[in-house]
């Protein structure tokens, strides 16, 4: 066993505190918080005589801390945490140790660390790693008396049993089971709104919706909005919609997508949102699969200045699940005025209903159905290795506790709080943090129709200006784009209403993370770079601002009640410094309980490839000081001669060239080596292709990784094949890079189709 070493960090403790040194025995590990001012906060690791120091730049330098003695083994689940107290220095070929401040300065390529500030610590819900440690350690050691006590916060019914949690997590015990607060009798919808309207945020704005047009804008307060649900609640009762039943919902980011998520939470029916963004052929696979009573979409939609037909998507969609034995009686069509008059829409009548003619008209109360804590709440599809997509299911209050706690802390939400999450609820973000995690704790939600960059690359900065948003939480894509497109656009606006921002969907490289925390939040904004799934319902790693230093690029820690482990191809688990699959042992209320219709694959996929364990698909990297770094997909790793190469920290090196924009790797047959590296890259406006430049990103990648994960090919880029949400569609790269053309596919999801006719034009240039 290593010996502890002191931690001593900076820790804020308000305005004349003394600058004493508190020591926290938390064995093996020992915690120096060290109050000192802003400018002075440095740190020096103490685990050998030969470490670095860690300092402040602009600031000269400052030991603090010594090494101390051997203490007991700790218990076995804190032992990755416990080693954030060693402090922490990066990932990567790192020479020095560095460290700046939130608002002190900027965040360069030599810093390793970025700090809380002492304003935003005194204030965070969780100010230290000390406190996160004893919130941490009980949620492992007591999950029913620690979630139970947060649970206890929501309006229940009817309260749980004796067990708060049953499960098997094993293959080799029989069925797996997880089950949270069952015999717990509640409502999410109620918790949401109901909730919200007796405890006096009535006439608090719930959501503030900003079209694709900019000029205009509209906004709900929590009973508004109560009494839209009802009226949508009490039409789908009407046309037969009963507890248990699925009701399939195909609509952009209007209002009314909310809206009829909480309809049909409030009278027990199942929503599957199906992004906007899907063609016909996948939204008749997911109504043939889940068999709904009702199809709620729009006419139209525009997204930037192109119009979208939606209507004749369901159309199609309808009569292809036809044909496959599942027909729908009832389309519930709004009327989405910008983007199409209902003269100009195709209609069937006796199944087609426009809804401003009838929802209106419905009582504005409507009773509760209240579930228990097991049944479904949701089912949400996502892409299955097989082409079939999984039907992933949630159920309703453990998704609940789950979703808000997560939302909560990772945000260090504020009642406050503006809150903008730019992630569409066809996506799991959308579920848990634009409709659930929010409103379950009060906040006030932006809601955005357009493109991030319509009609200009600055509409995202003049959105947070008109509403004072406070808390930004995007996808990596999204902040590439935007750093691609020149600082210009971010600081013409003012932007000072910013207090947290956030990081979805994939791993942020630490450029695009520095220039998000530079640029974007002026050096004074913590971003909480999250870790999860569609199966995990919620965060599973994730910074909690003002708890600790932040690593740019790194996910930190996990959350409460959340044990991750790195394990071998063999299952075994890793310890200290190390890469591997990211597994997780023990469940936690926000997992999914089951694939609808195929629990057979739901534990062949998640449970057998690593018994005891939920496998997560994804690689992970923990460095010498705990915090861990995710690699991307297993299957986005590529073995070249040996040696396991995850496309992200390829990418990441690539977009370190700062001609470089945005990069996309995948892996190719190789005959000498296996696998080769195939690298789309795109670069930054006004940078010619040329021979040089790409030799010159060859190395940039050698000297970021080494030579044996050097591209062998570079395939210039104008853009990349991604959705609507920004997700790249690496599929299409992966037919494109092996000249697979005539096996595509389905390229209607993309928001840019004609980006694959310019890669296949320049595949051999």
């Amino acid at each position: 066993m290593a010996s502890p070493v002191l931690y001593s960090g900076y820790v804020g403790n308000g305005v004349g505190a003394a600058r004493e040194a508190l020591a926290v025995q938390i064995s093996p590990v020992i915690f120096a918080v060290s109050f000192v001012k802003p400018s002075l906060a440095v740190a020096r690791r103490s685990a050998s005589a030969s470490a670095s120091r860690l300092c402040c730049r602009r600031f000269g330098r400052r030991g603090i801390g010594m090494a101390g003695q051997n203490f007991k083994t700790t218990k076995n689940h804190l032992r990755h945490v416990e080693s954030m107290s060693t402090l922490p220095s990066g990932a990567g070929k790192i020479t020095g140790l560095n460290a700046v401040i939130l608002g002190e300065a900027l965040a360069s390529e030599e810093d390793d660390l970025v700090f809380p500030n002492d304003d935003f610590v005194r204030q965070a819900l969780v100010p230290s790693p000390k406190k996160y440690l004893e919130m941490y350690k009980r949620s492992i050691e007591d999950p029913a008396g620690f979630w139970s006590d947060i649970a206890s916060q929501f309006y229940w019914k009817q309260k749980w049993g004796k067990s708060v949690l049953s499960e098997n997590f094993d293959v080799r015990e029989g069925r797996i089971k997880i089950e949270w607060f069952k015999g717990g009798v509640t409502n999410i919808c109620y918790n949401c709104l109901d909730r919200n309207v007796e405890s006096g945020n009535a006439d608090k704005v719930a959501i503030y919706w900003e079209p694709n047009e900019p000029g205009s804008q509209d906004s709900l307060t929590y009973s508004q909005l109560l009494q839209r649900v009802c009226q949508l609640s009490n039409y789908l009762k009407d046309k037969g919609v009963k507890k248990g039943d699925a009701v399939v919902i195909y609509l952009p980011m209007l209002m009314e997508l909310p809206i009829a998520m909480l309809a049909c939470a409030r009278i027990g029916a199942v929503h599957s949102v199906v992004f906007a963004g899907f063609s016909a052929e996948s939204l008749a696979q997911r109504i043939v699969d889940c068999k709904p009573k009702v199809v709620i979409t729009c006419n139209a939609v525009k997204r930037g200045s192109k119009v979208i037909p939606l209507k004749d998507i369901v159309d199609s969609a309808l009569v292809d699940s036809t044909k496959n034995g599942i027909s729908v009686d009832v389309c519930l069509t709004y009327e989405n005025q910008s983007a199409m008059k209902r003269e100009s829409t195709k209609w069937q009548e006796g199944r087609d209903v426009w809804w401003q003619d009838v929802v209106p008209k419905y009582p504005t109360n409507c009773e509760v159905e209240w579930v228990d804590a097991e049944d479904p709440l949701f089912l949400l599809y996502t892409s299955g290795s097989t082409g079939k997509p999984k039907g992933v299911l949630h159920t309703t209050g453990g998704y609940m506790v789950y979703t808000a706690t997560t939302f909560k802390y990772a945000f260090d939400y504020k009642p406050s709080d503006i809150y903008w999450c730019t992630a569409d609820c066809g996506w799991i973000t959308g579920h848990s943090y634009v409709t659930y995690g929010p409103m379950l704790n009060g906040a006030t939600v932006v809601v955005f129709e357009g493109a991030p960059n319509y009609p200009d690359p600055g509409r995202c900065w003049d959105i947070v200006d008109k509403f004072k948003v406070t808390i930004f939480y995007t996808a990596p894509t999204l902040v590439r784009s935007l750093m691609r497109d020149g600082d210009e656009y971010v600081t013409r606006y003012s932007r000072k209403s910013l207090r947290v921002l956030g990081s979805v969907g994939e791993p942020i490289n630490p450029s695009a993370w520095r220039w998000f925390f530079n640029v974007v939040g002026d050096s004074r904004c913590p971003i909480s770079d999250t870790w999860w799934q569609t199966e995990t319902g919620g965060f599973m790693i994730t910074p909690l601002p003002g708890a600790w230093p932040q690593k740019p690029g790194s996910a930190t820690f996990p959350f409460f009640g959340v044990q991750p482990v790195i394990v071998d191809e063999k299952g075994a688990e890793l310890e200290g410094e190390c890469s591997g699959y990211l597994c997780v042992k023990s469940s936690w209320p926000g997992a999914f309980r089951t694939l609808y219709g195929d629990h057979e694959r739901y534990e062949t996929t998640y449970f057998k490839p690593f018994p005891g364990y939920y496998f997560s698909g994804d690689g992970c990297s923990r460095d010498k000081d705990g915090y861990y770094w995710l690699t991307g997909r297993v299957d986005d790793v590529i073995n070249v001669s040996g040696h396991r190469i995850g496309t992200a920290e390829v990418e990441s090196a690539l977009v370190f060239h700062p001609q470089c924009a945005e990069a996309a790797v995948v892996g190719v047959e190789h005959e000498v080596k296996g696998q080769g590296i195939y690298a789309f890259v795109t670069l930054v406006e006004g940078v010619p292709y040329s021979e040089e430049l790409r030799k010159s990103l060859i190395l940039t990648v050698r000297n970021q990784i080494g030579a044996f994960a050097a591209p062998d090919k570079i395939h210039w880029a104008p853009g990349l094949p991604k959705t609507r949400s920004g997700k790249i569609m690496r599929r299409i790269l992966r037919k494109i890079a092996s000249r697979q053309l005539d096996e595509l596919g389905d390229t209607s999801t993309l928001a840019d189709p004609s980006v694959v006719e310019q890669l296949i034009a320049l595949a051999d240039r």
